[in-house]
């Protein structure tokens, strides 16, 4: 988690109006803070001119803290005797990284998250959409005139600022209190989707309108179905209705409501997921990684993940000494005195066969010889996080099969802290954790990892109680509670560091706690979180780090995951067993960073492509939405068994970009037995045809190609691949 402290005012420079809305795309900046910023005569024709819809980072400020952007705007009349509520200015800011306090004309109308001071601890709000609500009797309007719109932001690290949408004003009417809910996700038979959604009236008063649903050919964009509904509401009233469609790329479903007496539109776009994923065979499959990694003397978990239709019966031969099996679940625990290298011959059957695997145990000094699968509480759970949440999500982990395709470790991130110490240094849980050590006892029980997080800092990033001074002490109190993960995040080490951005200054943190992990007799893998700084991917193996964060926090938007997942390319030589680049957690499924869960604003096509690039990317793949609500379009996407074995490949290797052409990209990835994957990604907004001669990839003639999504062999592979890439879409393949 990151980080982030900005202070912003902003001016537009640029406005559109369009359906009684002032979109503002540009905005008057400056970094710094001043209390006379806020007031509306202050002259800012100075300032620096920036977009609205990106970072500043993104448009080459390089900075961190306290900023202000400013705008002017001429609100017209004409919007409010418009209205028939005539009652509410809504200002909507769209997503700020990262705390925000408003000003309309001088007067605050609102702030979102908590900016640090003396006495204040600060609480993270990057993830937060922004929308205040003024009612005119409160606020001083200058109708077809000037007003300032004035926001503060802080960002203390990594990105910052406004970004993914363009802010507006307007007068609220009826129609903007009528919610089209379409959060539920897709349920799949067949060739059939279908799902549930709800028309919300929020007025108090009743409503009438109609409800258009209609499907549309994205390729085409001709309408294939429509259906319309009279829509009567009471007042605070709510209807649900039952919408179909085909499970098949490329189909985007809209609902449009018109409320009678305004003439008010709602409207809502909801692209199809659809289901590449092949349902798992009902023989056995073994799945996972083929190699784990153990020092000597600690405690060896893994839970040999396996397909198939159960009861399933598991065996293993060759153990080395001191490890054992239990054949009804196929957890394997035990320690291993001495080094070596242990393959082991792995057997699940059931009553319509078997599989056999080899899988080499490694016993030395290094850990994560692949990257870590599992889950982390931060996207969905935030500061909300508790061990009943854990749980609820690790049963479902469990009772979802994700398990059975080799997701195991369990990661509670920040909010699990007490607020002080215990008389002798020793830190504790608050009251959402009663017993951690029965936590960590109830996860080892059922094959899962148990992962925790801190900081090197005083404080972490959520203000609870880091590690620095009592890193020995924390670091035996993990062991105590059978810890095998520790997400360690920079947060308030900026306090110590200061000005210092030496590498040395870097790196002492992180060295202090590992010589702590590495006093403990039990293997405990080493995330670092510091979001690139420094380069870390150049000094994280010095830290004996297993993985280190290479970015600020990503979100759940298309220009997050683009800025992120398409620049890992140039680091990817850092990459092997043991020592990843890490470019954050999985923003798939329902996420929210605070509990309110929603739907991930990606849409299918933009998850295909998250979930190849992450696996083409070698990067650990932790899931951050609640386990317990996925929907079946996002289990297949973490159930590809192909898809994950590229992630998980023995050799250890990540993607390189190999060819960029109009608008796409092909990234390679070599693998263990010789052959490489290839992912092929759309960066534009529309359908995109291309043409690749494999020679320009430079991997060497092409005998044979597989698409790993549909895990079906690609017939008639030539000198040449012809695919039709979806906006934002993806084809993944192994070639040989």
């Amino acid at each position: 988690m990151q980080k982030i402290f900005a202070l912003i005012c902003f001016m537009t420079v640029l406005t559109v109006r369009a359906q009684n809305k002032i979109f503002v795309s540009q905005a008057r900046f400056q970094t710094g803070d001043n209390s006379a910023w806020l007031k509306p005569d202050f002259d800012d024709s100075g300032w620096k001119t920036i977009n609205t819809d990106r970072h500043w980072e993104k448009q080459a400020i390089d900075y961190n803290g306290y900023a202000w952007y400013r705008f002017h705007v001429n609100i017209p009349s004409s919007f409010r005797d418009k209205s028939v509520l005539k009652d509410t200015l809504v200002v909507y800011l769209g997503y700020i990284d990262d705390c925000d306090e408003s000003f309309l004309n001088g007067r605050p109308i609102g702030k979102t998250g908590t900016i640090p001071s003396e006495n204040i601890t600060y609480q993270s709000a990057y993830s937060t959409e922004r929308t205040y609500r003024i009612p005119l009797n409160r606020m001083q309007i200058n109708w077809d005139g000037d007003n300032v719109l004035a926001v503060r932001v802080y960002d203390g690290g990594g990105d910052g600022g406004f970004n993914s949408t363009k802010p507006y004003i307007k007068i609220q009417d009826i129609a903007d209190k009528i919610v089209v809910d379409k959060s539920k996700g897709f349920r799949f038979s067949g060739s059939v989707a279908s799902k549930a959604i709800s028309v919300l009236n929020r007025n108090k008063m009743a409503v009438a309108g109609t409800l258009k649903v209609i499907t549309r050919d994205d390729r085409t964009r001709k309408i294939i179905s429509g259906k319309e509904y009279a829509v009567s509401l009471p007042a605070g009233g709510s209807k649900i209705y039952q919408v179909t469609g085909n499970n098949r790329e490329g189909l985007t479903m809209s609902y449009v409501f018109t409320e009678n007496r305004s003439g008010g539109k709602v409207e809502a776009d909801d692209p199809m997921p659809y289901i590449l994923t092949p349902k798992a065979s009902p023989k056995p499959r073994i799945n996972g990684a083929m190699i784990a990694g153990v020092r000597p003397g600690s405690p060896f978990l893994y839970k040999i993940a396996a397909t198939g239709k159960k009861p399933l019966q598991y065996s293993v031969a060759s153990l080395p000494e001191g490890l054992r099996i239990d054949k009804t679940n196929g957890i394997i625990s035990g320690s291993i005195a001495k080094t070596g290298e242990y393959p082991v011959r792995i057997t699940v059957a059931n009553s319509l066969g078997k599989d056999e695997r080899v899988m080499t145990i490694k016993a030395g000094d290094l850990l994560a010889l692949t990257p870590a699968m599992g889950w982390n509480s931060w996207n969905c759970w935030g500061l909300s996080v508790s061990s009943d949440k854990v749980k609820s999500s690790a049963q479902a982990l469990i009772d979802k099969g994700l398990i059975d395709h080799g997701w195991s470790y369990m990661n509670i991130d920040d909010g699990w802290e007490s607020e002080k110490r215990n008389a002798d240094g020793t830190i504790s849980t608050n009251e959402k954790f009663p017993d951690m050590k029965e936590l960590g006892d109830w996860l080892h029980s059922h094959g899962l990892k148990f992962g925790i997080y801190s900081s090197p800092g005083r404080l972490t990033c959520g203000g609870y109680l880091g590690s620095l001074g009592y890193e020995l002490q924390d670091a035996q109190t993990y062991n105590q509670w059978g810890v095998d993960y520790l997400k360690y995040d920079w947060c308030s080490y900026g306090e110590v560091a200061g000005s210092d951005t030496s590498r040395a200054t870097y790196m002492k943190p992180y060295i202090v706690m590992q010589k702590a992990l590495r006093d403990q007799p039990r293997d405990i893998y080493y995330s670092l979180c510091q979001y690139g700084m420094g380069d870390v991917w150049k000094w994280g193996p010095e830290t004996d780090a297993n993985s280190w964060r290479t970015t600020g926090d990503i979100t759940d938007t298309w220009e997050s995951l683009y800025d992120i997942g398409f620049r890992q390319y140039r680091i990817s030589d850092y990459a092997k067993p043991g020592r990843w680049n890490d470019p954050d957690m999985l923003i798939v499924g329902k996420v929210g960073w605070s509990g309110n869960l929603r739907q991930t604003r990606l849409t299918p096509n933009e998850q295909y492509t998250h979930i190849t690039l992450w696996s083409l990317l070698a990067s650990p793949l932790l899931i951050g939405c609640d386990i317990s609500q996925l929907d079946d379009f996002t289990l297949s996407l973490l159930t590809n068994d192909e898809v994950i074995a590229v992630n998980q490949d023995v050799l250890g290797k990540q993607a390189k970009l190999v060819f960029t052409g109009d608008e796409y990209q092909v990234y390679a990835k070599e693998l263990e037995d010789g052959s490489k994957a290839i992912g092929v990604f759309n960066l534009s907004n529309d359908y995109k045809a291309v043409n690749i001669k494999w020679d320009d990839l430079k991997i060497g003639r092409v005998k044979s190609a597989r698409d790993l999504w549909r895990q079906k062999d690609m017939a008639g592979v030539g000198a040449t691949f012809t695919y039709t890439l979806a906006p934002h879409g993806t084809v993944m393949m192994k070639v040989k």
